[in-house]
């Protein structure tokens, strides 16, 4: 069984409040957490950036067609700035983002640098005004355009030290602060790989704001395509076709974050919990239902209506327990428990037929496999497991957060 690390500190947990008072201790997901100051304001400006980018303190998170580099599956490796410089140039950052924009030519490929923020538990390295720590930038090694040989040979580089990108689940293994910065960066270099052209226009987009924007400019050095497919780079540029998104703010030109329910269902006694299982999952393996929420939908109204399509249990009252961002690729699970109406605890799957099965759990069972039957998807039960028994997601799972909290008296508590 694969090991399941801690999960990350809630903020502040020893100071005491009336919101603790009231709601109880705050429930840190795994994902969340992350030991990084983003100091999102700073992200343009390229003093700072480029500062930030050569400092000796600086690590360098790489990945490979997503995959991050690690020494193993419970812990990632860092680049030094000397190490991606083949690949980035000295300073990718040495440009304003007006002039970027100005300069811009679609037939080169510019290498993806994001940057995720100052680690401040480490004191006496970078200073930037008042905001200090060892800065943290992610790269996109994968082999593309007119880097493709740059790219290899920081790959290869990599592969020589006795490094590895890991393509398997080792995401759910990493300690939970690793686990944060690598979430942000995964989700980072997703959307970036995702919107190369603009979806306003169509027409190819320039990553900025070190990496957590991408804007569509308004001209461009690289010639239009002949029949052949050849391009050239033009002595002046020229103009692009008119785009919307360069007229105002659009949604069009940042990251994206999709939100989604995940509830754990009680019986209106408060004796029992709904469980649902795809037909593509192992024998015995269940979990709490869930869905995304959809347009002018209130989270509650989302988890009632998940629930009543894919169970057709009927709820009342729903609470959020607490959240979890989730990088594939770039979610946030809402939280949420959700009691049944008295009448309304008959299951019909009648309705939408995304789940193979769906049941009411005893509390006592849940208590056991939460105990002795965790696991990831697609790794085995702990040795304590007795084959046939219910079988539940890991702590590392926000499911698994919401299953705990109802057997531990979330519901007996005045907080619901």
């Amino acid at each position: 069984m694969a090991p399941q690390p801690d999960l990350p500190e809630p903020a502040h947990p020893e100071v005491d409040s009336m919101l603790s008072r009231k709601f109880g201790r705050e429930v840190a997901n795994y994902f969340s957490g992350s030991p990084l100051n983003r100091v999102s304001f700073l992200r343009g400006n390229h003093e700072f950036i480029s500062k930030a980018l050569t400092h000796p303190t600086t690590s360098f998170l790489l990945f490979n067609n997503l995959s991050p580099l690690a020494k193993d599956n419970t812990t990632l490796a860092y680049a030094t700035h000397a190490e991606v410089k083949p690949l980035i140039g000295e300073n990718p950052f040495a440009k304003t983002e007006e002039q970027m924009i100005k300069d811009y030519n679609s037939a080169v490929t510019l290498p993806l640098v994001l940057f995720l923020g100052l680690d401040e538990r480490k004191k006496g390295g970078f200073q930037h005004g008042i905001y200090s720590g060892s800065p943290y930038f992610a790269v996109d090694v994968t082999p593309r355009g007119t880097v493709v040989k740059e790219a290899n040979g920081v790959i290869e580089a990599m592969k020589a030290k006795g490094l590895q990108f890991i393509e398997s689940r080792m995401h759910m293994t990493l300690n939970a602060p690793e686990a944060a910065i690598y979430a942000q960066a995964r989700a980072l270099i997703d959307w970036n790989a995702r919107n190369p052209f603009c979806a306003g226009c169509g027409q190819p987009t320039l990553s900025v704001n070190a990496g957590t924007k991408r804007v569509c400019p308004p001209t461009d050095y690289a010639s239009l395509p002949t029949p052949q497919g050849a391009i050239t780079v033009l002595d002046t540029p020229r103009e692009r076709a008119a785009c919307a998104t360069r007229t105002g703010i659009s949604n069009l030109c940042f990251p994206r974050t999709d939100p989604t329910v995940i509830m754990a269902v009680v019986s209106h006694d408060g004796q029992r919990v709904l469980l649902g299982r795809s037909k593509r999952w192992p024998a015995n393996w269940y979990s709490t239902l869930a869905g995304f929420c959809e347009p002018a939908e209130s989270v509650e109204e989302a988890v009632r209506r998940e629930v009543w399509e894919e169970s057709g249990v009927l709820l009342g009252r729903v609470v959020i327990h607490s959240t979890q961002p989730w990088p594939y690729p770039a979610n946030l699970m809402i939280g949420a428990i959700g009691q049944a109406l008295p009448d309304g605890e008959e299951i019909h799957l009648e309705h939408d037929p995304e789940l193979e099965d769906a049941k009411w759990v005893g509390i006592d069972e849940i208590k056991t496999a939460l105990r002795i039957g965790t696991s990831g998807l697609g790794d085995p039960p702990g040795p304590e497991y007795i084959e046939g028994g219910l079988r539940l997601p890991p702590k590392t799972a926000v499911a698994n957060q919401l299953l705990q909290a109802v057997v531990g008296g979330f519901l007996e508590t005045p907080k619901i």
